[in-house]
């Protein structure tokens, strides 16, 4: 983990409607909770971004192409479990979820208020989709001067490619790119996420 910044690690959108829709297997999400467990038993800030609408999708423009199909399915509302992080995320260590209202982690949130009173510098990423939350927070990131990680496999997306382009190609332009297990080495995973 870095020296010398104060770190959060932001797992984006990994919420029981969404795993559901892309088909995130049960080997991605252990390496995510395992993630999640190395980082709270170093201190690290873990915060759980999730996306979700207000009854009648009152935030949703039907000018914003991605979002309206939403609206129309009346999909990702507040009190749906679909927009509730994933049970193995909520372990009763003081979660943090922050609610966002488009594709960056910060659009519509209260995310910067949350990393501004923790005096945090450094994010680390990951999340579904890599083409959606998590390229858009590296971008939004970026223009707000944090140190940005991009824990590779804990991003997921629908198309392979567009994966590999921008873990390979986009992402190094602005964050370090790197495995979990090379971001958080001692003992990964630990012991209690091994077996599930």
């Amino acid at each position: 983990m870095l020296e010398g910044m104060t770190q959060a690690l932001l797992l984006m959108d990994t919420q029981n409607g969404l795993i559901d829709l892309v088909g995130a297997g049960s080997d991605y999400l252990d390496r995510v909770v395992a993630t999640q467990e190395r980082a709270e038993q170093a201190d690290v800030l873990v915060v759980l971004v999730r996306v979700a609408f207000g009854p009648g999708h009152p935030e949703i423009s039907a000018r914003n192409k991605t979002y309206a199909a939403i609206k129309a399915h009346g999909g990702l509302v507040h009190g749906d479990p679909a927009v509730d992080p994933h049970p193995r995320q909520i372990r009763g260590n003081g979660e943090i979820v922050v609610t966002k209202k488009r594709v960056s982690a910060f659009a519509g949130s209260d995310l910067e208020l949350v990393l501004r009173s923790q005096n945090v510098t450094s994010l680390v990423l990951g999340g579904m989709l890599t083409s959606g939350v998590v390229l858009s927070t590296v971008r939004d990131a970026a223009d707000r001067d944090y140190h940005i990680t991009v824990l590779e496999d804990l991003c997921l997306d629908l198309d392979e490619e567009v994966h590999r382009v921008l873990i390979q190609k986009v992402f190094p332009a602005q964050a370090d790119v790197m495995t979990a297990a090379d971001w958080c080495p001692d003992n990964y995973p630990p012991p209690s996420t091994e077996v599930s």
